[in-house]
């Protein structure tokens, strides 16, 4: 297990040897594995889709049940198609959420949601410039809310869903993949979690 000063929980990597903590930066710093992803195609195996995956390094965790608010600051060192740094949430092996800060097909760092239920959907929100976003995980009761920054103050709604009402076993915390390359470093600092209600999803608070 890994504990962060930032999160009030204890975390459990999938991929040990892929974490590392920067305590001068207080940075979380992770390398994805080549050719390493969350999705469930949801086509099956149509030749020329994404091939379905489950093997990407994974660092998550357990809150405790009530509202939260979660956020990070994703930065990537992109180097193939698909890179990304994402806030996870996961509940089973078909039911899960990734918010990725992701390498576009037009070689661009792209806002990109992903929701599993069964099967993957994919949202592409807009490209950013740079390589660096906020990014924030929130629940309200068994609603979940995606929010992007720019500053890590003003943020903007990107998507709202759930997974179910039961969140016993939901676990939240961070996935770095490679889906399409030979691996990539991931760093998350600015990190936060504060136990408390999000007021309203769609005033940029």
């Amino acid at each position: 297990m890994i504990t962060l000063p930032e999160i009030p929980f204890a975390l459990t990597p999938s991929h040990p040897d892929a974490w590392q903590r920067e305590e001068s930066t207080k940075s979380l710093i992770v390398d994805a594995i080549a050719h390493s992803d969350f999705y469930i195609n949801p086509g099956g195996t149509q030749v020329g889709d994404a091939e379905s995956q489950n093997n990407a390094a994974t660092l998550l965790g357990m809150p405790d049940k009530g509202d939260f608010q979660f956020s990070a600051r994703i930065t990537v060192d992109f180097h193939a198609l698909f890179d990304a740094g994402v806030l996870f949430l996961w509940a089973d092996e078909k039911h899960w959420a990734k918010f990725c800060l992701e390498f576009s097909p037009t070689s661009q760092a792209m806002v990109v949601s992903v929701v599993t239920q069964e099967r993957s959907d994919d949202s592409n929100a807009y490209v950013i410039a740079g390589r660096s976003m906020w990014y924030r995980m929130s629940r309200r009761d068994h609603v979940y809310a995606f929010h992007a920054s720019t500053d890590g103050k003003h943020w903007e709604l990107i998507r709202v869903f759930s997974l179910g009402t039961d969140v016993t076993n939901h676990k939240i915390g961070f996935e770095a993949q490679s889906p399409t390359g030979d691996g990539c470093r991931v760093t998350f600092d600015d990190i936060h979690f504060i136990s408390e209600r999000l007021a309203d999803l769609r005033d940029g608070s």
